[in-house]
């Protein structure tokens, strides 16, 4: 299996899964009520509507800030999938600590890594390697995700230098943050280029001309200290400019590629711990004389979770592996799973929720966390990117990628180009993480759609020797199918239709066409599973159950079939048994080998 090596195997796991290993120790057994490190304590501090502290102090230690800045730079940022497993150990825990304490940060160092001059990169790796915090200030209430119109105004200052003058709001830490990448307008002429990204350092600011006061409560994430900053002719250096003046909105639109690529990844871990809770409750709760998780319908809800659960963290590994292997096609890979991911946890959320029922709604007990997380989830699922700015960024790509990758790919063209091996094989290296060769689109290329129809062929030969693949040959060839009929709609869509502000139709044609690369990520991870070493990812059972649920999603088939349930619920109780996760991975969990108690019999 996808596994961490246990010590005294010939293999080591990597440096970086070593660090996820250790902050997992960090973080230790969470059903422990005297971890102050563990649920009892994050759900205190998020009723009191804080960062649980000791937390914060633990991250700190563990030097997490480091995390954020390139090895290039003394960080030990080095592989965005390796970043996201990371971060997910620490949002299986808390979701509030590890954006109020991480993924801002991270979010705000981008476009540093990215435009910054070599004093700024390295005043931003110290201060993050020392434990500091920078923020990415852009949200502006007023004009929500519309970058284009957000109005914190940088003028030019007498003698030089800049003046600011608006806010900004929603913004994590600014309170507290030493430094800030403020999004501001430079320019007032329309177009692309109005905007800058100024590097201000908040504690240098004149008090009397910044005022960080504000604060916005959260139903979730509560402990997140989201704020706000209004400036009043705020003096700022020409010092303070990151890259050239009116290049912000081009390096936007390709660093959040990144973060669209990573977050989701992290978020993962979320879903993982939802689904042990109410794994749990299944088992020990008694119905009929039964545990409830004996019942047929409690069952496919638990194995329909995992398979999306799986779902979500190939399309999220797939699309983090493409930042290295493939950054001119990341743009469309990066909004699909932003895109899909948080919808499918939320809906699995939603589907858990109603098998634990009333007590999903509970703040204390030993299944408090559930509803912490059902809170948490639409929150981080919104942050950075909503569901139909994903969209937005595919709709007007969709022909071009129809033309140029799809059609060649179906019609068995060799010039049709289909992503590497290594992008699958989960455990390979990967090359540096170059920012300067991310696009702003695909231009026609999707190496990753293109691999359906080739793994179709390729199952359809294979499944006259071995039976067990005739079921995910067929599903592999309806999604084809499908792909054909998405090739033919996307070209036929008319012009304000290829559009950002395009109509119902083609944001419906980028859904779906957003399932078909996740059916390509799950295809490409099973197909490059070694089964000496990944047994279960080789198996075809937790593959088939993926493409039945997208198939579902797509109205091209129904759920899992009673055998396949059941078959997923084993592993997923076997995991639960041995204190694993239900990703991809299966890593070790910090728990201790006690059964889960207060159900009510």
């Amino acid at each position: 299996m996808t596994d961490l090596p246990d010590s005294g195997e010939r293999t080591p796991p990597d440096a970086a899964l070593r660090r996820t290993e250790r902050l997992e120790t960090l973080l230790g057994d969470p059903d422990d009520p005297a971890n102050p490190l563990g649920t009892t304590a994050v759900l205190a501090a998020d009723e009191r509507g804080e960062l649980l502290a000791d937390g914060e102090r633990a991250l700190a230690g563990f030097g997490l800030g480091a995390e954020f800045v390139p090895a290039t730079l003394g960080g030990r940022l080095e592989r965005a999938d390796r970043f996201a497993l990371l971060m997910r150990t620490l949002f299986r825990r808390d979701c509030s600590l590890g954006i109020g304490y991480g993924v801002t940060s991270f979010i705000a160092a981008l476009p540093i890594w990215a435009d910054g001059s070599d004093e700024q990169r390295r005043r931003a790796a110290e201060l993050l390697g020392g434990g500091g915090r920078i923020v990415a200030a852009y949200t502006e209430l007023e004009h929500g995700s519309d970058f284009a119109r957000h109005g914190l105004r940088a003028r030019s200052a007498p003698g030089g230098g800049y003046l600011l003058d608006g806010g900004k709001q929603l913004v994590n830490n600014i309170g507290r943050a030493e430094a800030a990448v403020l999004f501001a307008r430079t320019d007032d002429r329309p177009g692309s280029r109005g905007h800058s990204h100024l590097l201000v350092d908040l504690d240098a600011a004149p008090a009397d001309r910044i005022d960080r006061s504000a604060r916005y409560p959260t139903s979730g994430v509560r402990g997140c200290l989201l704020g706000g900053a209004a400036l009043d002719s705020c003096p700022v250096p020409a010092g303070a400019l990151l890259g050239r003046e009116g290049g912000a909105m081009e390096t936007v639109l390709k660093v959040f590629q990144v973060t669209r690529c990573v977050l989701p990844g992290m978020v993962v871990g979320v879903g993982d711990s939802q689904l042990r809770t109410v794994l749990g409750f299944a088992g020990r709760r008694r119905l009929y004389g039964a545990p409830v998780s004996a019942l047929p319908p409690a069952r496919a809800t638990l194995a329909g979770a995992f398979a999306d659960l799986l779902v979500c963290d190939a399309l999220s590994m797939v699309a983090a592996r493409s930042l290295h292997l493939e950054p001119q096609e990341a743009n469309v890979r990066s909004a699909a799973v932003k895109y899909l991911v948080p919808k499918l946890l939320q809906d699995s959320s939603h589907r858990l929720g109603v098998l634990l029922g009333a007590r999903s709604f509970l703040r204390e007990g030993p299944y408090a966390g559930f509803q912490k997380m059902a809170r948490d989830l639409p929150v981080v699922a919104l942050a950075h990117a909503s569901a139909a700015v994903c969209l937005s960024n595919i709709v007007p790509q969709l022909p071009r990628l129809a033309e140029r990758a799809w059609r060649p790919a179906l019609e068995r063209d060799p010039a049709a180009g289909t992503a590497p091996d290594a992008l699958f094989r989960l455990h390979d290296p990967l090359p540096a993480l170059d920012l300067g060769r991310l696009e702003l689109t695909s231009r026609g290329t999707d190496g990753l759609a293109a691999c359906l129809p080739v793994f179709a062929r390729e199952l359809a030969a294979e499944s006259v020797e071995r039976p067990e693949l005739t079921e995910l040959a067929a599903l592999a060839q309806g999604l084809v199918e499908v792909l054909g009929d998405l090739a033919r709609r996307a070209a036929e869509l008319p012009p304000r239709d290829r559009t950002p502000v395009a109509g119902r139709r083609a944001f419906l044609l980028a859904e779906r066409y957003v399932l078909l690369l996740a059916a390509a990520a799950c295809l490409g991870v099973h197909r490059a599973a070694d089964p000496g070493t990944d047994p279960f990812l080789a198996d075809p059972l937790w593959v088939t159950a993926a493409l039945r649920r997208l198939a579902e999603r797509l109205g091209t088939g129904r759920g899992l079939p009673a055998p396949v349930a059941d078959a997923l619920f084993d592993e997923l109780a076997a995991r639960h048994e041995d204190a694993r996760t239900f990703d991809l991975f299966r890593t070790r969990l910090a728990r201790r080998n006690t059964p889960d108690t207060g159900v009510d019999s």
